[in-house]
């Protein structure tokens, strides 16, 4: 049974109803972010029942010894972790003094939880009766700035609903913080000034052994009723934490209110020495703008980004929620503006994962991120790796490979593997394929070629070099196999010719040459200076090729399929459908051996490669794929359901495609894993869009040009989007009859609609 607590609502999650069991889901449903730093949706007042804290900086972290219980050469030294970082949130309650706290109140009446999509911020409302039975109303609204991605803003209103009361707020910052997720339990912050002025205060503290450097600043304002209150706070500070408290007699039905501003400055920004000055001056221009101001700004905000990035769908309040929050969330997680940064698969709503990148970014994210922003934005996810390139020739070397071989990480913080489990460090390495076919991606769909000779051809002859020193020559089959190895199905372990990343093995192998081959033609100097630098010459490329030609894929021709590796047709080949529910999901119930033998496919593997290279095999040959390996997967990898919903919107399954969409774009709302309270699936998200977009709309890119093949679900009226295709913005509208084409701009667009050529001129109506 799934969780099914969230109102349907197209432009909000809301939920209504105080149950503690809940508290920590929601912490995650209800989070937010600004691509600068996010947080869990924790109460800022005083909470003793059961929580998950988390405030994280983006690109702040913190290397945690490795530990295994048995060392293996090669092994990492550290698996990165995102940092729980101070508490800047915190706002003390007491009415007549006794602390306000959810989890101990007599009763809690008409509570109410709202994550405003459209306009970008958080609420909460409630009824509470404490143990010495003073009633109040509490109100609170929390954002995060995009406009000033350093500061945070809280409206928090207390109103005395049977007496009089004396009410005190007590903001405060903390940096006596600890992580839920650590290895031995090491302190993560040195704590090494605190100071205060003013109703401001100021936390300086570094991270242990990374040495990031951060302030935590915090200013508040008090009214009463509307009235600017100038209260004389009462300042508490101990080793890590400073207090203010403002106390008022508040009569019966009046308002006492505290606008909090709060948020982090850091090194990686600014100046080390100059940090306090740095959140001084961002506290100054938050409170000009005033907690109003500042909320306008964010509405403004919020108000640009969903003009490009919104889905409409009509007729089906769920799935419009779904694809909302998918979208909210990779934007509070992910905007762009930082190169140095990249998007973790729990974003800043948890700390599963390290808070690291994983290949998702690549294989899932780098399309939403193309359509939706500008093509810089993508190239900034590129450039990632590109800087990250000197790393992946050392990760390879600690393997044993050499002459500038490149492994790209599992998971990382700075190009560095930190993933320490063999079965995936070592052997998951069809991640190396996803890093290339980016570039390929970027290139198809924003034409823009120059980054290939600038950076990208260094990436893809890296690759080239790991693959073909990573295969290996069987006299037996008189072909290059690939061996010991993990496909993206992370049920089977140490199997030999996983079809997928030998396919992918072979492609980059090709798409290195022929690029090579292009920039040796076309970009005479660049190729000198990678040739040069890479020390490449035509007896290593005819090695290479001679690889990726002999390349071997398992077949069955009794099945007529590839393969998902060399044994897979040795498995007690049972369907799912014949499974004991009570037995789902089998990673909680199996044994990792019992999982390993099974026919189990946790998501798309080979059905992986027939999702990058489509274009590569014929529908019949999708059809006998999707329908051996679709009944043997479990979905049970938040990347699975898109995959599938894609390709079964192009097989005209709809129904089917139609079931895969809502599943990924509810699963955290729904909590389909049962693990929802850990922190939200964020780079799958990006796979929820890829559904709508790739497998409803049909939008691919062919000879060059947009190419669409819309279908739409019945349980839907109509659905549209938008996408930014080579720096012209097309608006696709599909309903039950007819599909709507319409462009912004100047100049005319000529697509492919159901394989036939469209021209779209700015401001007309195409109908097709």
């Amino acid at each position: 049974m799934n969780q099914d607590y969230i109102k349907p609502d197209n432009w909000s999650i809301i939920e209504e109803g105080f149950e503690p069991e809940r508290v920590k889901s929601s912490e995650s449903l209800f989070s937010i972010g600004n691509g600068a730093m996010g947080q869990r949706a924790n109460f800022e007042e005083t909470y003793t029942g059961d929580t998950f804290q988390g405030s994280y900086i983006a690109g702040v972290y913190y290397p945690d010894k490795t530990r295994v219980g048995w060392w293996k050469n090669g092994y990492p030294e550290y698996f990165a972790k995102v940092l729980n970082a101070p508490n800047w949130i915190g706002i003390n309650v007491r009415v007549n003094g006794e602390d306000l706290d959810l989890h101990t109140c007599k009763k809690v009446e008409n509570f109410r939880r709202e994550l405003n999509m459209k306009e970008g911020w958080l609420s909460r409302s409630f009824v509470v009766t404490l143990p010495n039975n003073e009633q109040v109303k509490v109100e609170v609204l929390r954002f995060l700035s995009l406009e000033l991605d350093e500061v945070g803003a809280i409206q928090y209103a207390v109103t005395p609903l049977n007496a009089d009361a004396e009410i005190s707020f007590t903001p405060y910052i903390d940096s006596g913080i600890t992580n839920e997720d650590t290895n031995w339990d090491d302190q993560f912050w040195n704590t090494t000034k605190l100071t205060h002025t003013s109703n401001q205060a100021f936390i300086e503290a570094h991270t242990m052994k990374t040495n990031f450097h951060t302030c935590t600043f915090m200013q508040s304002q008090c009214f009463v009723d509307e009235n600017i209150s100038d209260i004389e706070p009462k300042i508490e500070q101990t080793a890590q934490k400073v207090s203010f408290e403002y106390s008022a007699s508040i009569k019966q039905n009046q308002t006492f209110t505290i606008h909090k501003f709060g948020g982090y400055t850091v090194d990686r920004n600014h100046d080390k020495e100059s940090l306090v000055t740095a959140a001084k001056a961002t506290l100054e221009k938050a409170l000009q703008l005033g907690f109003e101001g500042l909320l306008d700004t964010q509405k403004q905000a919020w108000a640009s980004i969903w003009d490009m990035a919104d889905i409409t769908i009509e007729g089906d309040v769920k799935a419009q929620q779904g694809i909302r929050f998918n979208i909210l969330q990779l934007n509070h997680t992910y905007i762009g503006k930082d190169a140095r940064l990249n998007i973790g698969p729990k974003g800043f709503t948890g700390e599963k994962y390290g808070g690291s990148t994983y290949w998702d970014t690549e294989a899932y994210c780098i399309p939403f991120y193309m359509a939706t922003k500008d093509q810089q934005v993508a190239r900034n996810l590129l450039e990632y790796r590109y800087h990250h390139l000197g790393k992946a020739i050392e990760n390879a070397e600690k393997l044993g490979f050499t002459n500038g071989a490149a492994l790209y990480p599992m998971v990382t913080m700075n190009g560095e593997e930190c993933h320490n489990e063999w079965e995936i460090t070592f052997e998951e390495i069809h991640r190396n394929g996803a890093i290339a076919f980016a570039i390929f991606n970027y290139y198809r769909f924003t034409g823009d070629y120059s980054y290939i000779p600038e950076k990208g051809l260094e990436v893809l002859i890296g690759i080239a070099r790991f693959w073909q020193q990573r295969a290996t020559f069987s006299t037996a089959k008189n072909k290059y196999v690939i061996l010991g190895v993990t496909g993206p199905n992370e049920y089977e372990n140490n199997v030999n010719n996983n079809f997928y990343t030998n396919y992918i093995a072979k492609w980059c192998i090709d798409y290195a040459i022929e690029n090579i081959n292009k920039v040796k033609s076309e970009y005479a100097s660049d190729f000198t200076r990678i040739m040069e630098k890479a020390n490449l010459s035509d007896a290593e490329i005819s090695q290479w090729q001679q690889v990726a030609d002999e390349m071997y894929f398992p077949y069955s021709e009794e099945h007529q399929v590839y393969l998902q590796q060399d044994g897979f047709l040795d498995k007690e080949l049972i369907t799912v459908d014949k499974l004991d529910a009570n037995q789902r999901p089998i990673n909680q119930y199996w044994s990792w051996d019992r999982i390993l033998r099974s026919p189990y496919i946790k998501q798309a593997d080979t059905l992986q490669g027939f999702y990058f290279f489509e274009d590569h095999f014929s529908q019949e040959e999708l059809e006998k794929h999707f329908d051996f390996y679709e009944p043997f997967t479990v979905h049970e990898s938040s990347l699975s359901p898109c995959v599938h919903s894609i390709q079964a919107a192009k097989l005209g399954r709809m129904e089917q495609a139609y079931t895969f969409y809502l599943r990924t774009s509810r699963l955290d709302l729904d909590d389909y894993n049962k693990e929802v309270h850990e922190g939200l699936h964020i780079t799958s998200m990006a796979g929820t869009w890829m559904s709508i977009v790739e497998g409803f709309g049909g939008m691919r890119v062919k000879n060059d040009m947009l190419s669409f093949e819309p279908q739409i679900p019945k349980q839907w009226q109509a659905f549209s989007f938008k996408i930014n295709f080579r720096n012209q913005i097309l608006k696709v509208n599909v309903s039950q009859k007819e599909t709507n084409f319409e462009l912004e701009g100047t100049t005319g667009l000529t697509i492919l609609v159901n394989g036939k050529p469209v021209t779209v001129t700015p401001n007309n109506l195409v109908k097709v």
